[in-house]
């Protein structure tokens, strides 16, 4: 498999003098093609700002960061933002939407900002939306959808480019457990069916346990980088299962 992403000695500090505070201490980490990762660690360990980094978000104080070979450090903002708009996808636990426009149009942002044809981007996003099954909600509002729909919006978003790698921060963080399992079906199908890069930041060691690797961050250096192995990945799925079905059922009962 090729390196997607090659990071090296990177260094994260906020603030000066008697404020200084060291998110990320040198940390160096590799993803490859079509891995799924989980980055895991308490709050503050600095696991968000390891994968702002990563996604290019945001600039190390210092280290490198390669995407494809291509050194980020050296590029213009045109061109990182370019680099970024056409190769990553995003998925926040915010969701980051305008609420008052329409699902369609939250959709085919990327698109816009890469200068696609009116009529291609609206193609692009409703087959966007067809594979998180809203193709009947490209007209409504924003503000008019459950949880669990404007993440999957949001997953519509994030595909609608054709991304080589999907960046999620706790993806089913908001989300009760059986909508957060179908956000997680769909994240993984399109990283094993389309060979998507899935690089998770989460608390959640049961969603973590669902990736090929698992990388542990605490006080801004990486103390463990572990392949998960088959049957601790099943047994994590089958938890999810179980407790969407306790859920269900307790919902069914409750609506009776």
């Amino acid at each position: 498999m090729e390196k997607v992403i090659e990071a090296k000695n990177l260094k994260k500090v906020y603030g000066k003098k008697s404020a200084v505070f060291t998110a990320l201490k040198g940390v160096d980490l590799d993803i490859y093609e079509g891995e799924s990762v989980a980055i895991v660690g308490k709050s503050g360990s600095g696991k968000s700002t390891l994968m702002h980094l990563l996604a290019l978000l945001d600039t190390p104080t210092s280290g490198t960061i390669k995407i494809d070979g291509e050194e980020s450090t050296k590029l213009s903002k045109k061109e990182l933002n370019k680099l970024r708009n056409s190769r990553f996808g995003f998925v926040f636990q915010q969701f980051f939407m305008n609420p008052k426009d329409t699902v369609l149009n939250n959709v085919v942002l990327p698109l816009k900002i890469a200068g696609i044809s009116r009529k291609k981007r609206k193609q692009l996003a409703m087959d966007a939306l067809k594979i998180v099954d809203l193709e009947s909600k490209a007209k409504n509002k924003a503000t008019d959808l459950s949880g669990g729909q404007k993440q999957r919006v949001c997953i519509a978003r994030a595909i609608v480019n054709n991304p080589k790698i999907i960046f999620a921060d706790e993806p089913t963080g908001n989300l009760d457990s059986a909508t957060g399992d179908k956000i997680t079906d769909l994240l993984f199908d399109l990283n094993k069916k389309q060979g998507v890069t899935l690089i998770v930041v989460t608390h959640d060691e049961d969603l973590a346990k669902l990736c090929q690797r698992i990388v542990r961050i605490s006080d801004g250096k990486i103390i463990a980088d572990n392949s998960v192995r088959k049957d601790t990945a099943k047994k994590a799925s089958e938890r999810r299962e179980k407790e969407a079905a306790r859920v269900k059922k307790a919902n069914e009962k409750e609506a009776k």
